[in-house]
């Protein structure tokens, strides 16, 4: 048995991220549907585990039926999802100011927030693919008066087909450099709030879970900071010299998800 192969024998659930890692864009990555079938094959399962809060989780599962994926895997947790029990727990009974798409909008409506333009008591910053520079100016208003901050994820670019699109952690970036603030809570990968999702969504303990994604600074630090076996795949983000040359390493390294069915 190979050092890999010990790594994974009690390893039950796959978190996996989704853009870089099962697919870019709307292309899927090879292999990806062959690594879910060998997961069944061995007894295992799978969740999907995202920072990205620029669609609404249906939209996520309706992408994922459209690319062949089973529906048993369709369960999406999304770093929005954390934000808004964060927000929910937080801030009872208060409106915020939503940077984020219309689809977020309508989904964090249905978990129970509430948003206005005006006199917001807190400001919640996603991935939002819709930004213009009067939502911009609005919410460093916010920002600069000191209401809580509050953001999804932090991710800086968003791998796609074609390369590489401005994420979350960009914009968050150009608010602090216009406000002198940072946020005051995030939610998504590497941070607990979605850690806690997961491990309340899956009902797997962290020692039967492994997490697989493409950058370093979220999917792989997830893993240290919080005991979970972390795979790092080259299909995305994170190329094989910055893997070598960063301090932040993953147990397991691997090309692509399909490079992991030989040690299943």
């Amino acid at each position: 048995m190979t050092d890999y192969q010990r790594l994974l024998a009690g390893i039950r659930c796959f978190l996996l991220d989704m853009d870089g890692t099962f697919y870019l864009g709307n292309r899927l990555i090879d292999g990806s549907i062959a690594f879910l079938d060998a997961l069944e094959r061995t007894g295992r399962t799978a969740r999907f585990l995202t920072n990205n809060s620029s669609k609404s989780a249906r939209a996520y599962a309706e992408k994922l039926a459209r690319m062949g994926v089973p529906e048993r895997y369709r369960d999406v947790i999304c770093s929005f999802h954390a934000a808004a029990r964060y927000c929910l727990r937080k801030f009872p009974g208060k409106k915020g100011y939503l940077l984020g798409n219309t689809m977020l909008r309508d989904e964090l409506l249905a978990m129970g927030l509430e948003f206005t333009e005006e006199d917001a008591d807190y400001v919640l910053v996603a991935f939002d693919t819709t930004l213009d520079y009067k939502k911009l100016c609005r919410v460093c208003d916010y920002v600069r008066a000191g209401k809580p901050y509050v953001a999804t994820h932090p991710d800086i670019n968003c791998p796609t087909e074609t390369g590489f699109i401005p994420d979350a952690g960009a914009i968050m970036a150009l608010i602090e450099a216009s406000t002198g603030r940072k946020a005051d809570v995030i939610l998504g990968k590497p941070y607990a709030g979605i850690v806690e999702e997961a491990l309340a969504r899956t009902g797997f303990s962290k020692e039967e879970m492994a997490i697989v994604g493409d950058r370093l600074y979220t999917d792989i630090e997830t893993g240290v900071r919080f005991g979970i076996t972390s795979i790092l795949v080259l299909s995305g983000e994170t190329t094989a010299l910055q893997a070598q040359a960063s301090s932040m390493k993953a147990d397991m390294l691997f090309g692509r998800l399909a490079d992991i069915i030989p040690y299943l």
